[in-house]
Order: structure tokens, then sequence, then C-alpha cells
């Protein structure tokens, strides 16, 4: 496939990098012209995919740009037992009906990054559903127990003699048995990933085949700045949060992210990125506006660049003229409950969570605030939803 492919530029290597391994054997592989099998894997555990999955993602899709083979995989056989990564408690195992439910607009979101029609799709459940115990045997033959425990995390877990369940033990182990059902040229994954992501390459030795690279992210604090972005944390920005709630969650982010967030997130040019990083630095770009520039590219990238404009203008209306002009307006029946409303309109992602938001104060309409789950809607005016979110509604 000489010829196929295209040079890779240093970015590659670089931006949004933490380690590779190994990064020799990888630039031999891009410059060999021959066209790759790059693959990303996640897990179906939850029914979004969130912006700090868009880090892998945004490489897999530059790998794909220059001309090689995207391979995402849709754990739903993993997602199952779930990744014990750097947890301190074993994970509630899911249902197959929970992992297909989450699985229903994986796809869909991804496709917001990657180019899907040129994307190799496979599912885990292909060889492990139909391949039983003899392949678990066979598989699990081969691996050390004693070096599957001498993990941190799981050394982290027996120590105060906290439950570490067998299942959980094993999924690095499938994970990496991916790696050789897929002839896997590159694995793509974050850093906190990266004892499973080794493990695709001692099962690829295993099986005679010649071992992936791995290019390793780096992780992204959630808007709270303290830890990784995540739904157990509730620190997350969703693809699928709307325009507003997305814009808001952005403008929230603390200032000492802004560089990281415009490096990890979006394809601003680094020479971009530096300029705003010495200009805020000498004081002469305030931080608030950084992060309306960032907002509206992130924004952009997954609504598109109108909506991204109306969300920073509906956001300077409210924060930066104190005014209440110019606020997106909703119309909902005479009577409908208010935690429908929020749900309907992207503000919170089931009743039970507007339910919780709503009995903790994070909801005011018309400056009253309304702590009664059940509350119904007979009267308009503007509706707060947490510190970001202002909209007009209209009883009809």
């Amino acid at each position: 496939m000489a010829g196929k492919t295209k040079k890779p530029p240093e970015e590659l290597f670089t931006r949004a990098v933490d380690e590779i391994i190994s990064k020799k054997s990888l630039e031999k592989k891009l410059n060999s012209g021959r066209k790759l099998r790059v693959k990303f894997g996640i897990d179906p555990t939850s029914p979004d995919i969130h912006l700090g999955h868009s880090v892998a993602l945004r490489k897999l899709r530059a790998f794909q740009d220059l001309g090689h083979a995207a391979v995402l995989v849709i754990g739903d056989f993993t997602a199952l037992i779930g990744d014990p990564s750097g947890r301190g408690k074993s994970r509630k195992l899911l249902s197959r009906a929970e992992v297909k439910a989450n699985m229903k607009r994986y796809l869909l979101q991804a496709g917001k990054i990657i180019d899907l029609k040129k994307t190799e799709v496979r599912y885990n459940s292909e060889w492990y559903g139909k391949g039983g115990s003899e392949l678990l045997c066979e598989i699990m033959s081969g691996v050390s127990l004693k070096q599957l425990l001498e993990r941190e995390d799981f050394k982290n877990r027996m120590s105060p003699g906290l439950e570490l369940s067998l299942l959980e033990v094993l999924y690095p182990v499938l994970q990496g048995y991916d790696s050789v059902r897929l002839k896997a040229d590159i694995e793509i994954g974050g850093a906190d990933q990266k004892l499973n992501l080794l493990m695709g390459r001692k099962m690829q030795r295993r099986y005679g085949q010649a071992e992936e690279d791995i290019l390793m992210t780096f992780l992204i604090e959630g808007v709270d700045g303290k830890r990784k972005m995540s739904k157990s944390f509730g620190n997350y920005i969703s693809f699928e949060d709307s325009p507003e709630n997305m814009f808001g969650k952005l403008m929230s982010v603390p200032d000492e992210l802004i560089i990281k967030y415009f490096t990890l997130l979006t394809d601003e040019s680094v020479g971009r990125i530096e300029k705003i990083e010495k200009e805020m630095r000498a004081g002469s770009v305030n931080p608030r506006d950084a992060k309306m520039e960032l907002g509206e590219k992130v924004v952009g990238l997954y609504h598109g660049a109108k909506k991204a404009k109306e969300a920073r203008d509906r956001f300077k209306a409210v924060f930066s003229k104190r005014e209440m002009t110019g606020l997106r307006s909703i119309s909902v029946k005479n009577g409908a409950l208010l935690k429908e409303v929020l749900v309907k309109n992207g503000f919170a992602k089931s009743n039970s969570e507007a339910s919780r938001l709503i009995e903790a104060g994070g909801v005011e309409l018309g400056g009253k605030r309304i702590k009664d789950r059940n509350f119904k809607l007979n009267s308009g005016g503007v509706l707060r939803v947490g510190k970001k979110i202002f909209v007009k509604v209209e009883v009809k």
C-alpha cells in the first residue's frame, strides 16, 4: 500500500501525547508508506461520551486523515465487567440490556470526530460471545496471575483488604486479546490505560504477531479542575450537552486549564495557543475572554459555528452586560412538569438527575428558587438552571 498514506506531521507525536511505546518503531512504521491498523477501544458503560474521550478520538482521526485504517472497538463484552484501572472499589456489573442501551448513541457521538464511513467498527462480543469458555481458557492459560496482581491499582485495593474480583483481573487480558484479533499495528489510549495497553503487546507476542506500538494521550481534568474528567465524578462535559450548557461548563473551567483545553480539545494552531498563553501571562488578555474563545471553538466542533456563536452571545448578554435580553426562548405546555422540561431541553440527562438538581436548589424561575421535584409550570419567566444556563420560558 506504499504511497497511499501521507507523511506524518511532528504534531502527531507531540500534541496531546503523554508517552509513546516505542516512538522509534512508530516512526518507522509511519514512514514505510504502509496503511496501518490503528485501534482505539471504548466500553459503553454509560449512555454518552464526554470530552475526556475526545482527546484519543481526535488522535485516531489524525491517523485516519493520514490514510491509515481507523479501527474503533466497542467493548460490548468487556463493558459487562468494566475497566478497573485506577478504581478504589469494584464496579457494579452491567447487564446486557444496559450495555445495549448505552451503545445506541455511541457511534453517532463518535462520528462527530472520526469519519465513520472510513472507520472499521468492531464489537468484541464478536469473538468473546462466540468463543465461550474454551476461548477464555486458551487466553488465560498463558497469563501469569502473579504478574497481573503486581499492578499498582490492584495492590492498592488488596493491601487494605478491599474486594478485587477475578473478573476485574481478567479485564486487561481481554482488552489485550482484542489487539490479537484485530491485528493492530498501533493502539491509542489514555495515560491511565498503560497497563492494559501493554497487555496488548504481550498477547500479540504470545500469538506470534508483531507488537503494536502504543500512543498514550494526556488525561484532561474535568470542570472542577482537580480530577480527571469522568461521569463518576460528575465533572464532565458531554458531546450531547446543549450548546448553552456546554459553553457554560467551559466558562466554569479554572483559568489554569485554559491552555490545556485549547491544546487537547481544539484544532487551534500551536502558534495561536502560545500567543494566548503569552498574552494572559502579560495581563493583556483577560482569562475570561480567552475562555470565551475556547468555548466558541469547542462548542463549534460539536454543534456548528452558528450555534456556538449564539451560545457565546447569550452568555455575554447575561453575564457580561448583566441583561436578560437575547435569551433563547422555550415554549412549554401549561402544567408541564419542570423536571421533564429540563430533560427535554438538555439541561439534565434524566428525570432523576433533574429532580436532584431541583431539590438541591439549583433551579430558579422568575428569580424564585424551585425545590419541589414535582413542580408544574403554570407561568413563564426567566429560568435559571445551575450557574450558567438562562432561558426564557413561555407557557402556552
